[in-house]
């Protein structure tokens, strides 16, 4: 959609506080009055752009996840398309990031609760490898977090024109993801990535 791409890149460039509907209105190439017969409002248009892009992330996942059981292949897929969809759509991830602030309470609160969500995939791979002997950790919340954390912040700083292609960070992410976990055969992989 039109309105949708404009208001990415925006705001990806502007930051939401900038950016205007009569800015918003001008990119698209109509008057600002006709923007409200597509949005109430400029923060329902975060707020359903903010949503629709960790909408679109579950999606992803559930079905790249559906039918596999086995939490060490589970775990191997959910680091793949994290890392693909935050470098695929690096603007909307930097605004998903960045923009949270500018949401009201009550739409903030709605927002990190589909994150939560999100988060959620990853806790349940995490205590399924912990019951199968598969991973070990003393603390499976801050692993969690912690690899949240570091496979969403490679839309920061991953060019696709850089030195490191999307395939081999993923390999070296996985490898440094497994060993975080003490996952049977990790230190195996790691010499294999090398």
């Amino acid at each position: 959609m039109l309105l949708r791409e404009a208001g990415i890149r925006l705001i990806a460039q502007h930051g939401y506080e900038a950016v205007s509907l009569r800015m918003l209105a001008k990119e698209i190439g109509i008057q600002a009055g006709s923007l409200y017969n597509y949005i109430s409002n400029k923060q329902q248009f975060l707020f359903d752009l903010l949503a629709s892009i960790i909408r679109d992330l579950v999606e992803e996942m559930t079905q790249e996840l559906q039918g596999l059981t086995d939490p060490s292949e589970r775990l191997r897929v959910f680091i793949r398309r994290h890392i693909d969809f935050h470098t695929r759509r690096k603007e909307e991830v930097f605004i998903g990031n960045m923009e949270l602030r500018s949401l009201t309470p009550e739409n903030s609160k709605v927002i990190r609760q589909m994150r939560d969500e999100y988060e959620e995939i990853l806790r349940t791979i995490i205590k399924d490898g912990l019951q199968a002997g598969q991973f070990h950790c003393s603390d499976p919340a801050v692993v969690k977090l912690a690899i949240i954390t570091m496979l969403t912040a490679i839309a920061s700083w991953y060019r696709p024109e850089g030195r490191r292609k999307i395939d081999t960070l993923t390999a070296e992410y996985t490898t440094l993801i497994f060993l975080m976990l003490r996952a049977e055969g990790a230190e195996a992989n790691s010499l294999a990535a090398e």
